[in-house]
């Protein structure tokens, strides 16, 4: 009777631990309407704006919007300019949201280097967080990945952020 339930609680096991990563599978991100792309890491990243030629712009949602929500934007380095002042420029604009709190900036890297900037907000009296990813394509081009969702929700899927991010890459002309 035991050797029975322990093959059976190994059965189980096995079946678990085989089915979890082919859930957890995820897709890529390309278009011929922007020059970057990136690895989503599951498949509940869902694309809710696609990009065009007049606007290079991509948003997904994990789930619902308020569990995770990025945006990719692209935006122009002045010359002399290092991906901190663009950081200081995208915190004046967030300072006015409610319960606005400047976390610190971090040093990124991935296929692409840069920084990470993380700050907490309140929307409809909900704690909300914000996670935004600076990566420096050239010498006057920085893209942001902008992540925002629930503060709890968003801290669980840091990983899928960081992910996200290490893979974002602009293509090769």
């Amino acid at each position: 009777m035991m050797k029975h339930r322990n093959s059976i609680f190994f059965a189980l096991l096995a079946a678990l631990v085989f089915a979890v990563p082919a859930a957890a599978q995820g897709s890529s991100f390309t278009s011929s309407d922007v020059e970057y792309g990136f690895e989503l890491p599951d498949e509940r990243w869902k694309m809710t704006v696609k990009p065009s030629a007049t606007t290079p712009n991509v948003e997904y949602v994990f789930g619902d919007r308020t569990d995770g929500h990025l945006e990719v934007r692209r935006l122009a380095l002045p010359p002399r300019a290092i991906v901190s002042d663009l950081i200081r420029e995208e915190e004046q604009k967030l300072q006015f949201q409610p319960g606005y709190v400047a976390g610190k900036e971090e040093q990124f890297g991935g296929f692409l280097k840069g920084a990470v900037f993380n700050f907490e907000f309140v929307r409809a009296g909900r704690p909300m967080g914000g996670r935004y990813y600076f990566l420096r394509s050239n010498d006057s081009t920085v893209y942001v990945l902008r992540f925002t969702g629930f503060r709890d929700r968003l801290k669980s899927i840091r990983n899928q952020t960081d992910s996200i991010a290490r893979t974002f890459n602009v293509k090769k002309k």
